[in-house]
C-alpha cells in the first residue's frame, strides 16, 4: 500500500451503521477512507485516539448559512460542533434566484424570517449571481470548513418570477406556475437538492409581510414536484404551522411528494399550544413511508431555545416604554440606567407591549418556561428551577426576579425560555420522536436567529445529554445517536457517499473525548459585516474534526485548512477505495 495521507489510530470506531463500537484504526488517502483495522502502514500525519471515539462527521441537514457562505469560510457555529457537511435554503428563505430590484425583498424576508440584521446583509452578500446556477457557481469558488449542499428557496424562486405580487396573496398564474418549474429543474440539474418552502405565518418580512410562499396553492406545488421528477432527483422540504389547516396542508405536501415520487421532509416540534399534534404527525409519516414514500421528519432534541438577555433580540421588558427609549445606548450605560431603583419601579410598572404576530416575543413572560443558565446548563431544566418556580418560593414577583437576573454578569446573562418540546417539562416526548425510524435530528438554524437562538450544538447535545448525562429519564445508545448524526441524515438528502467509517467512503469524521465533551455557554459576538452581532456557542471534547482527510479543528481550534466545497446534488456511494 502506498503512503497515507492520515492515520487515526487505537480509537473506539463508531461507524454510523447503528453496529456496536469497535476499537480500530483508520486510513485515508486523497481524500476517503481505504482501511478500517489494523493498519501497519504509516500516513504522513496521525492521531493517537486511545481511549476516544472516532466517528463519521456530522450531517447538518436543517441550517441558513445562505448569506453567511457567501463572506465568511467558516460554517460556525455548526461546525463547533463535529459537522463536517451542512445543508441551507430551508423554510423557502435564500438569495437565488433574484434580480436585481428583488434584492431589498429577499433581504427584509429573511431578515424577518431568520432575525439576520439588514445592513449585515446588504454588507455582507455581494450578488455576484442572478440565476440560481449563477449562485452555486459563485459558492463553487469559495472553500468552506464543511462541505455546503443547497434547496433552492422557494420565497426565491417565487419572488423571480412574480416581484412583488408574489407578496400580495395572489396566486400563481399557470404560466408563473410553468416558469417556477422549468428554473427548479434547470437548478437541480445544476446541483439544487430539491427546494424548501413555508407554510407559517410566523414567516413574515422584517416590515410584517408574510412569507409568499404561504400564498402557495396545490397547483403550484404540483408544477415544482413534477420539476423533481422531471430533474429526476432533489428532496421536498417543508415547514408547516400547527392551526386549524395543519392536516390539510401536511396531506398535500404528502401527496404532491408521493405523486411525483419525491422524497419529502419536514420540521416537527411538540407545539406549547397543541401538544399531542407530533404523535399524529409521526403516525402520518409511518403510513407514508408504509405505503411506499420517502419521508423524513426534522426533529431538534431539546427545547426550541428561545435566549432573552440585554444584548439579544428579546428580553421580558423589551417592548415596555422606559426600555424602548433606552434600547439604543451601548450595554455599560444601559445597565447603569437599569440599575437606578427609580428605573425598575418604571419598568416593572409598565406593560410590555410586543409585536402580537412575532411569537416569540409574545412569549418572553412565560416565566414558568423561562430558566436561567449558568455553567453545565441541563438543557432538560428541572420544573423548580424556573423564574415563575423559583418566584413562589421566594415571595416575589418574577418580573423582579428576572429584572435582576438579566443585571448579571454586567449585563451580559443570558435567560432560557423552552419555547416548544417541553410542554411537561419533560423530553419524553423528544426521545420517543428520536426513536422513530424516520426521524433525523435538525432545526439547529445554523447561520439565523443570531440574537434569539444558538442551537447548532445539537449534535453535541445528543451525545452529552442522551448519551451520557440524562438524568430524568432514559438515555439513548451512542451507536443509534451517531447513526442518526450521519448516515442517516447522509441519506435524507442522497448523500451515499458519506455517514459511514467504511472503506470506500469519504473521509469526514470526528474524534471525540467523550468524558471530555461539553458546551460552553452561549455567547454575543460581533464579527459580522457592518459589525453584526451573533450568538455563538463552543465545545469543549473535539479532538479533531476532518473534512475530506483535512484536519480542520484540532482541539476546538480552527487549523486554517478549508478543505469544504460546494457539493452539487446527491452523491452515490463510492465504487472502491484508492488503492
Amino acid at each position: 500500500m502506498s503512503e497515507l495521507d492520515l492515520v487515526i489510530r487505537n480509537g473506539t470506531v463508531i461507524d454510523g451503521s447503528g453496529e456496536p463500537p469497535r476499537q480500530a484504526d483508520v486510513a485515508i488517502r486523497d481524500g476517503v477512507i481505504v482501511e478500517v483495522g489494523e493498519v501497519t502502514a504509516s500516513g504522513r500525519e496521525e492521531i493517537d485516539a486511545r481511549g476516544q471515539l472516532v466517528t463519521p462527521g456530522f450531517v447538518d441537514v436543517h441550517t441558513h448559512y445562505d448569506g453567511q457562505a457567501t463572506w465568511e469560510n467558516r460554517l460556525v457555529p455548526s461546525t463547533n460542533h463535529g459537522v463536517t457537511t451542512v445543508v441551507m435554503g430551508n423554510c423557502g428563505v435564500g438569495f437565488a434566484p433574484c434580480k436585481p430590484e428583488d434584492r431589498d425583498l429577499l433581504i427584509r424576508l429573511m431578515e424577518g424570517v431568520e432575525d439576520i440584521p439588514n445592513v449585515v446583509l446588504k454588507e455582507g452578500v455581494d450578488w455576484q449571481w442572478t440565476s440560481y446556477p449563477e449562485f452555486l457557481d459563485f459558492l463553487s469558488s469559495r472553500e468552506f470548513d464543511a462541505d455546503i449542499c443547497s434547496y433552492v428557496p422557494h420565497a426565491a424562486l417565487r419572488t423571480y418570477v412574480m416581484g412583488e405580487r408574489a407578496y400580495s396573496r395572489e396566486p400563481a398564474t399557470s404560466d408563473e406556475i410553468r416558469q417556477m418549474g422549468e428554473i427548479l429543474e434547470e437548478s437541480v440539474r445544476a446541483g439544487a437538492f430539491g427546494f424548501g418552502t413555508s407554510q407559517t405565518m410566523f414567516h413574515r418580512s422584517s416590515d410584517g409581510q408574510l412569507t409568499p410562499t404561504l400564498a402557495a396553492t396545490e397547483e403550484e406545488y404540483a408544477g415544482l414536484a413534477a420539476a423533481l421528477d422531471r430533474a429526476g432527483a432533489g428532496l421536498i422540504q417543508f415547514v408547516i404551522e400547527y392551526n386549524d389547516d395543519w392536516e390539510q396542508v401536511l396531506d398535500m405536501g404528502l401527496r404532491r411528494a408521493k405523486e411525483s415520487n419525491r422524497p419529502f421532509s419536514m420540521a416537527l416540534v411538540q407545539s406549547h399550544g397543541n401538544p399531542r399534534i407530533w404523535r399524529t404527525i409521526l403516525d402520518k409519516f409511518d403510513a407514508f413511508n408504509a405505503s411506499g414514500g420517502t419521508g423524513t421528519l426534522q426533529i431538534l432534541p431539546r427545547p426550541l431555545g428561545v435566549l432573552l438577555g440585554l444584548e439579544l433580540t428579546l428580553s421580558p421588558f423589551y417592548s415596555t416604554p422606559t426600555y424602548l427609549a433606552m434600547a439604543d445606548l451601548p450595554l455599560a450605560e444601559r445597565v447603569s440606567e437599569l440599575r437606578r431603583p427609580e428605573v425598575k419601579e418604571r419598568i416593572l410598572g409598565e406593560t410590555n407591549d410586543p409585536d402580537p404576530d412575532m411569537a416569540m416575543g409574545m412569549r418572553v413572560r412565560d416565566f414558568d418556561q423561562l430558566f436561567e443558565m449558568g455553567e453545565g446548563f441541563d438543557y432538560e431544566p428541572a420544573k423548580e428551577s424556573s423564574i415563575g418556580a423559583q418566584a413562589r418560593r421566594l415571595g416575589v414577583s418574577p418580573e423582579s426576579l428576572v429584572y435582576d437576573s438579566l443585571l448579571e454578569r454586567d449585563g451580559r446573562n443570558i435567560l432560557y425560555l423552552a419555547f416548544s418540546n417541553f410542554a411537561d417539562f419533560s423530553l419524553e416526548p423528544c426521545r420517543e420522536m428520536l426513536l422513530n425510524e424516520h426521524v433525523v435530528p435538525g432545526l439547529g438554524d445554523g447561520g439565523a436567529h443570531l440574537g434569539v437562538i444558538c442551537d447548532g450544538s445539537i449534535y453535541t447535545h445528543l451525545l452529552t445529554h442522551w448519551g451520557r448525562d440524562r438524568h430524568q429519564g432514559e438515555r439513548l445508545p451512542l451507536p443509534y445517536l451517531i447513526h442518526l448524526m450521519t448516515r442517516r441524515s447522509a441519506e435524507m438528502v442522497g448523500l451515499h457517499d458519506r455517514g459511514l467509517v467504511a472503506p470506500g467512503h469519504r473521509a469526514d469524521l470526528n474524534v471525540i473525548d467523550l468524558d471530555h465533551l461539553g458546551l460552553d455557554l452561549p455567547r454575543v459576538v460581533r464579527d459580522l459585516p457592518a459589525g453584526g452581532r451573533r450568538l455563538m456557542q463552543d465545545a469543549r471534547g473535539y479532538t479533531a474534526t476532518v473534512v475530506g482527510g483535512t484536519v480542520v479543528t484540532r482541539d476546538g481550534q480552527p487549523t486554517g485548512a478549508l478543505p469544504g466545497r460546494l457539493v452539487r446534488g446527491p452523491q452515490p456511494a463510492l465504487t472502491s477505495a484508492p488503492a
